[in-house]
């Protein structure tokens, strides 16, 4: 454990990195995925379209092709993004299509009832879906949306590929220092992920159990 506590400063500043990308792909994802979602129950057929062809493309295409495209096609057409911008970019592109349609799954979860009541009273489609469906639809989600952020902190290493030196790419690089000791530099790159991951899933669990009461 030598190599990981003389190269703590190195796998820290590797995990803040990691916090970051996850927090603005988080951020990014929830915001576009909840637009798309809206786009794919949108009355409007061009919206629908448009929304599952970007929903069926991103989901079909791998996390590691997504991001090259950021990295080296993006700054090709002229760029002038970071690296770590362009990640994030990509992160958020590729988990969007996964957080809209678990939010789409809420929403066909609404009774129709309750949309036809908001119509009734002279609500358009955005407010009947901002202010009656979307809240009732995300509290029935959170438990899945949570899996996909699971998985988000899991996708964030393989920016690490792409020039961004994350919690995994810091975690090779102390590998490349202290090699004798690659399996506690694995083992401390481990428990990072999972002090993310787990916290998550106690979420996750706390706000299923609360939504069940609810119910």
């Amino acid at each position: 454990m030598d190599a990981v506590v003389e190269n703590f400063g190195i796998l820290w500043s590797g995990f803040l990195r990691t916090l970051s990308l996850l927090g603005i792909g988080a951020a990014g994802a929830l915001v576009l995925g909840t637009i798309v979602a809206g786009m794919r129950v949108s009355p409007i057929a061009p919206l629908r379209a448009v929304a599952a062809a970007y929903t069926e493309t991103f989901r079909n295409i791998p996390l590691t092709l997504v991001l090259f495209g950021c990295a080296f096609v993006l700054p090709y057409l002229g760029s002038p993004l970071d690296y770590f911008t362009l990640a994030c970019i990509g992160l958020i592109a590729y988990t969007s299509p996964f957080i809209a349609e678990a939010i789409r799954s809420g929403i066909n979860g609404i009774p129709v009832g309750q949309a036809e009541a908001a119509r009734s009273i002279g609500l358009g489609f955005g407010q009947t879906l901002a202010l009656v469906v979307l809240p009732q639809a995300i509290r029935m989600v959170i438990p899945p949306i949570i899996n996909v952020l699971i998985a988000l902190t899991k996708n964030t290493s393989v920016a690490g590929g792409f020039f961004v030196i994350e919690l995994f790419a810091s975690g090779r690089r102390v590998i490349n220092l202290r090699g004798d000791e690659t399996i506690a530099i694995l083992l401390s790159v481990a428990v990072f992920y999972l002090v993310v991951t787990v916290t998550l899933g106690l979420i996750a669990g706390a706000v299923e159990r609360r939504v069940a009461v609810l119910r």
